[in-house]
């Protein structure tokens, strides 16, 4: 004989004030249950309870953060904000680029769910992130991803990485979306959690855009794609038991895992009948449902609507018998999108949905009250002003303290460190470093995604920035690139943040593209630490001042924290994505040499004496302390000019910037992805370690032919940006020769820079 389930209606709690609920096991502290009580004036609902904990969770509602990432807004002038059509606070940044067009771009986390489960955690992500895209009336065109593992001869890194790279590809490339960019990088500090941070990238016509917000009194809300069922319940939204009575939930089954359950096929099939919905008009606000599910949904649709909303929850439809209205609120089953839709047009709305064979159902509608009212059975189980739920959620004024450490990091720089000094010392630290897993080539994760699906990719890894074209009429494209050197953070949270972003603009303009927007995402340990909380204040403000020093908005972006082992935070990892825009991709700057013979290679900017937080120091010496590089953001702006008019005049033939592994690194990318050989001289007056391995910000490496040298090294001179002549291309050499010091056959250095990976994760 089954137990009957006594459901917690919103009577029932009026009736039972004292019941004890589990509100400390779903996250949410003392004073946060007894404010829901307040505002309510009862006790809430398990339903209720359910909502209020995974959107009032630091996840979806920020509440250690938003306090500072207000100085975004701060600091944004209207100039800034002169083709932002859609900032922080929606599903994803909106941009207009020229003609027409508006493009779309946002990187999220999914960070502990690629722990647990790392196919499917990273997986989803990658399904997320692509509907914020879809959710803004935008054609999602390409994605990138930005991963961190621990050491990559780990017993552990060799059970996440093929997981966490095949829900990537796996995902991706069933939808037919190309994978244009992204890093991997390895350090101690990501062993036990990875970084799963995956970005999108999406286009539509100005008038296209959609926004999610429910208004318009007696227009129905309707769900539609995969039916809701028990996977992903506590997944990133941090919901912890598994029922609000006991281990197993009605009907005497047990949830599945907390990680999200992907179908790419579902979200394909879904992308194709969203973009038709939209291009016939029958939306008028819509959400996807990614955290929190339809928690998130129905209150934020709500909150940003001009009235009430009312839910009969029991027309959702379920993939799983005897669901509680708490479980369905909360499940964060994927590929699911939630729409509001006039009366007159849920007729066509339906018919679409039919023939593309996607699940819809009609479950509400907009009311003229102000409250979120959801029923089940007749029974009402949520009744809550809808804001308080997305948008007034707590705010923590967390203490922020500097460590007492961070004095004696930053005196334990490199000066003291051995350096090689001889022509073999030389070159047998130039293999060290192009061979180390960072430095290495990353083909292995990089052939596993489908780069040029669809044909409108112009360039992808290993070059700086990955372009996609946009218009095929008039070649019309965007650049895309995601930095983030978390040595160099840790050394100075405010400084490496802005290096993390001066890298990741220098390399979308590598491509030929000028830079005009920020994303971000901004990976921390546990805000409760008020070390961390220092390292997470020094970096907003170093990212928004250099953006507002550099005239580009951040357009929005993701926190994530409590990304940490026991008591061992990650390094700061503000993770800065940028996206630039070119007029025409057939002028895009390539990566790799050897398009003439006797091709000039100049190096713009200057290079300094800066090994703190380098490469080198960090596979010579494993060391990790000083000062990171100085950054001059006005040079990099300058510097961005220089490489656009000179893509644009035909006088660059290649390029590629200058950052982790310094020159030496660079020389040596350069050569092997253009398979082509070149002769370099270094500064006779200056150290030629130095020249190799410093890794000053501002610095690119130029391929000129020889009819453009003279054109444009005035231009560079005119413009005050400093310039040298550091070689010529030998398409008829099978070598990289450094003149004086040392000749690497292209074989040698293939070897070591393309055998690292494979040997550890084949």
């Amino acid at each position: 004989m089954t137990e009957t389930l006594v459901i917690d209606t919103t009577a029932r709690a009026a009736d039972t004030p004292e019941t004890p609920q589990p509100y400390r096991e779903l996250g949410l502290a003392e004073d946060e249950y007894a404010r829901i009580r307040e505002i309510l004036g009862r006790r809430p609902t398990d339903a209720e309870l359910a909502m209020y904990s995974v959107m009032w969770s630091e996840h979806c509602s920020y509440k250690s953060s938003k306090k500072h990432l207000r100085y975004f807004g701060e600091t944004t002038t209207p100039e800034m904000k002169a083709k932002m059509l859609a900032g922080i606070g929606e599903n994803a940044g909106v941009v207009d680029i020229g003609d027409g067009w508006a493009v779309t771009f946002k990187v999220e986390s999914h960070n502990h769910p690629s722990y647990v489960e790392p196919y499917q955690g990273a997986a989803t992500g990658v399904g997320g992130i692509v509907r914020d895209i879809l959710a803004m009336g935008a054609r999602p065109l390409a994605v990138a991803d930005a991963l961190r593992f621990g050491p990559a001869d780990a017993p552990d890194t060799r059970r996440v990485l093929p997981g966490v790279v095949a829900g990537v590809a796996g995902y991706g490339n069933c939808l037919g979306l190309p994978n244009i960019g992204g890093e991997v990088v390895f350090d101690p500090s990501y062993a036990g959690n990875p970084l799963v941070n995956a970005m999108c990238v999406g286009a539509m016509r100005t008038e296209d855009l959609h926004l999610a917000f429910a208004s318009g009194t007696g227009n129905k809300i309707i769900l539609f794609g995969a039916r809701t069922g028990l996977d992903g319940i506590g997944g990133v939204s941090v919901l912890a038991s598994d029922t609000f009575s006991g281990e197993e939930s009605a009907g005497g089954r047990k949830k599945l895992p907390s990680v999200q359950v992907g179908d790419p096929f579902t979200e394909k099939v879904l992308i194709e009948c969203c973009l038709e919905l939209f291009a016939k008009k029958l939306v008028v606000g819509i959400q996807d449902l990614g955290g929190a599910g339809l928690s998130c949904a129905t209150s934020e649709l709500a909150a940003a609507g001009d009235g009430g909303m009312h839910i009969e929850l029991d027309r959702v439809p379920l993939r799983a018998t005897g669901m509680t209205p708490a479980e369905i609120l909360s499940s964060e089953s994927q590929e699911r999108m939630c729409a509001v839709v006039d009366p007159s047009q849920v007729d066509e709305f339906m018919a679409i949905c039919r023939k593309w064979d996607v699940i819809a159902t009609e479950i509400g509608e907009v009311t003229d009250g102000e409250h979120l009212v959801i029923d089940w059975h007749g029974e009402t189980v949520v009744d809550v002003p809808p804001r308080t739920v997305a948008h007034q959620g707590p705010v923590y004024d967390r203490p922020v303290v500097r460590p007492s450490t961070q004095d004696g990091l930053q005196s334990d720089g490199t000066a003291g460190l051995a350096r090689p000094s001889s022509p073999e010392e030389i070159r047998e630290t130039v293999l060290r470093v192009i061979s180390s897993p960072n430095q290495a080539a990353k083909d292995f994760v990089t052939e596993q995604y489908d780069r040029y699906v669809r044909g409108n990719t112009v360039l992808a890894q290993p070059a700086d920035s990955g372009l996609i074209r946009i218009d095929e009429n008039t070649g019309r494209g965007v650049a895309v690139s995601t930095d983030c050197n978390s040595r160099f953070v840790y050394l100075d949270p405010y400084l490496g943040t802005q290096l993390a972003l001066a890298e990741s603009y220098r390399n979308v303009a590598t491509s030929g593209a000028m830079p005009l927007a920020v994303t971000n995402c901004l990976n921390f340990g546990a805000p409760t630490d008020p070390g961390v909380m220092w390292q997470f204040e020094q970096a907003v403000h170093g990212l928004a001042d250099g953006c507002a020093q550099l005239g580009i908005p951040v357009t929005g972006g993701n926190v994530s924290f409590f990304n940490q082992t026991g008591d061992t935070a990650i390094l700061p990892t503000p993770v800065v994505g940028v996206l630039g825009v070119l007029d025409d991709v057939k002028r895009r700057i390539p990566t790799g040499i050897g398009a003439e013979a006797g091709e000039t290679l100049l190096l713009l900017g200057e290079t300094h004496d800066e090994l703190d937080g380098s490469v080198w120091a960090q596979v010579a010496h494993d060391h990790l302390g000083g000062r990171p590089p100085k950054v001059d953001l006005e040079r990099e702006r300058l510097l961005a000019e220089i490489l656009v008019a000179g893509s644009r005049d035909g006088m660059i033939s290649a390029a590629h910037d200058l950052s982790d592994g310094g020159l030496a690194q660079t020389l040596v990318e350069t050569v092997l992805v253009g398979q082509c050989g070149a002769r370099v001289v270094l500064d006779e007056d200056a150290d030629p370690f130095v020249q190799l391995f410093s890794e000053s910000s501002g610095r690119v490496l130029v391929a000129v032919p020889r009819t453009e040298e003279l054109r444009f090294t005035e231009m560079c001179t005119a413009r005050g940006l400093p310039w040298r002549r550091t070689g010529v291309v030998d398409p008829e050499s099978d070598s990289l020769e450094i003149q004086g010091l040392t000749t690497f056959p292209l074989t040698e250095l293939r070897e070591a820079w393309e055998g690292t990976l494979p040997k550890l994760f084949a």
